[in-house]
């Protein structure tokens, strides 16, 4: 076996430039399942053992996808194992470093070319490689994909319905009190949601919160409840809003049963005092104390001052029913003033009210007005017409995060002309990715946007542009390039606001901003866009 502990110490203390942005990928080689015919030995990664992704050739003549390239030697440079398994390994020449190695074009035109088609059950697309990797690997609406949340398999086409519709693990705004929960604790949440619409079943009026559904029911006019002279003995059960007209229906009913409960106390009075009296004696009544007859027993009477006394308080509770009875009366009367000056107090408030609600309107149009101007406004401020668009995007690291937190995963820059009446084009830009590079990449598309000159323009869209990220030391810009595809609907005559995004999923490695980073300087980036304006 042949000791490569020293090489390696060597070759490690190396240094280690990055790969230009162009030969990045954050993908191993490409299922040998994509190939129509048997894959060739030489179209394999030594590492992966699929098809070579963007291929790299060490110096020893091994190919490596440029992902598991940069894996293997992320830190510093390794023996090839492939050199040690077919018994070729030489100490000069078989160190797998990133200095040495370089993309193998040439490999890479042959792997382009070669038949494909893919592997997904119920796909028919075929094709050469180059157009698999580019136009259909990871947009096959027939691949199968795992659900990060409930981690089921579905199909890509599927997947924006199963997040919003199916997944049981995904989370709900409770569009009442926008509080955030499990889908699965949905009934739950609508049990106990203070906000929650609900319907009275007396009145039917619908939507009351259901914090105010208690208070409802005590106002509600149609809602029953018992009178309130039902202690005394009123049985009637009517609406709230019935009540007063109740009382003044049944007044001499109230004091029928006012005075029969007068009665019973009267009763219950008399049989007190005669308790009292004897009580009072504290004799106990024998034989000889039989009851005296005629005078002598009307005599003993007034003597223990009885029944007069009884008598006195009948009287002056039958004085007071008769005084209740006329502010009874008395109280008729101004609960009917008063109620024709609520009926006049509420017509004053409707008409008020119908004021409220024409000025509320008012001012909304005004808000938006003002809103819209506000944005023309702010489209100015920024605008340039001559096709080279400068964006400043400043609180980069709060925007990274609220684009992490799927809070706002896009932006979108201001509008900007090829001329004054020209193109109008804007930037979609993702701080933390989309798609293929997602969570890894900045990603940065062009947009084409409708604008009021559309029908004097030459359509398809077809002028070059140009995307950067500035170095702030002006010294590396990350630039991409691209000629518009004419026979895509991103760059036809815009029937809606704006065009689908066309552009770079893998811009920027997010790497790259890390640190003391260049590009990224006060928290803030600059994105430069470059319109060719040739033929215009």
């Amino acid at each position: 076996m042949i000791s490569t502990a020293g090489t390696v110490g060597k070759w490690k203390a190396m240094a280690r430039p990055s790969l230009p942005s162009s030969l990045d990928s954050t993908l191993p080689g490409i299922s040998r399942e994509v190939l129509s015919v048997s894959m060739e030995p030489k179209y394999q990664c030594q590492q992966c053992k699929e098809i070579l992704r963007k291929p790299f050739q060490a110096q020893c003549g091994h190919r490596f996808c440029v992902f598991c390239f940069k894996q293997l030697t992320s830190s510093g440079p390794i023996p090839c194992e492939a050199c040690q398994t077919e018994g070729i390994f030489e100490e000069a020449m078989s160190m797998l470093n990133i200095t040495v190695a370089f993309p193998d074009n040439a490999a890479r035109r042959e792997i382009d070319s070669l038949p494909a088609k893919c592997p997904n059950d119920g796909c028919c697309w075929s094709g050469t490689l180059k157009d698999y990797e580019g136009q259909h690997e990871g947009r096959c609406d027939f691949e199968r994909v795992k659900c990060e949340a409930c981690q089921a398999v579905i199909l890509l086409s599927e997947k924006d319905r199963h997040n919003e519709r199916e997944c049981e693990a995904r989370t709900l705004n409770c569009k009442y009190c926008k509080v955030t929960f499990n889908f699965k604790e949905i009934k739950a949440h609508d049990e106990i949601c203070q906000k929650f619409p609900m319907q009275c079943k007396d009145c039917g009026k619908k939507k009351i919160p259901r914090e105010k559904f208690q208070e409802h029911t005590k106002s509600c006019a149609k809602s029953k409840s018992a009178c309130q002279f039902s202690e005394i003995g009123c049985r009637a059960v009517v609406d709230n809003g019935k009540q007063q007209e109740h009382e003044q229906t049944s007044v001499m009913e109230h004091l029928r049963l006012m005075l029969a409960v007068l009665s019973s106390v009267r009763l219950r009075a008399e049989g007190a005092v005669e308790w009292q009296e004897d009580s009072g004696l504290g004799l106990y009544r024998g034989p000889e104390d039989a009851p005296l007859a005629g005078a002598d027993a009307a005599a003993h009477n007034a003597g223990r001052g009885g029944a007069p006394g009884v008598q006195q308080k009948v009287t002056a509770l039958e004085n007071i029913v008769c005084v209740l009875n006329r502010e009874v009366e008395r109280s008729a009367l101004t609960l009917e003033a008063l109620s024709r000056q609520h009926r006049l107090d509420q017509e004053k408030i409707e008409n008020l009210s119908n004021k409220v609600r024409q000025l509320e309107r008012t001012l909304t149009m005004r808000d938006l007005q003002l809103a819209e101007s506000d944005q023309s406004l702010r489209e100015l401020q920024f605008c340039t017409y001559d096709g080279v668009f400068i964006w400043k995007i400043a609180d980069f690291s709060r925007r990274r995060q609220d684009a992490v937190g799927g809070r706002a995963p896009a932006m979108f820059s201001p509008a900007f002309y090829s001329s004054k009446y020209g193109y109008k084009m804007c930037l979609r830009l993702y701080l933390n990715g989309d798609g293929t590079g997602r969570g890894t990449h900045l990603s940065l598309f062009f947009v084409v946007m409708r604008g009021k000159y559309d029908a004097l323009l030459k359509w398809p869209f077809s002028q070059k542009v140009t995307l950067m990220l500035l170095d702030q030391n002006n010294r590396e810009h990350i630039i991409d390039a691209f000629r518009p595809d004419v026979s895509s609907t991103s760059f036809q005559r815009p029937i809606s606001e704006m065009n689908i995004a066309s552009g770079c999923p893998l811009f920027c490695p997010l790497a790259k901003l890390a640190g003391k980073s260049s590009y990224l300087r006060d928290d803030t980036i600059f994105i430069k866009a470059i319109v060719d304006l040739t033929g215009l």
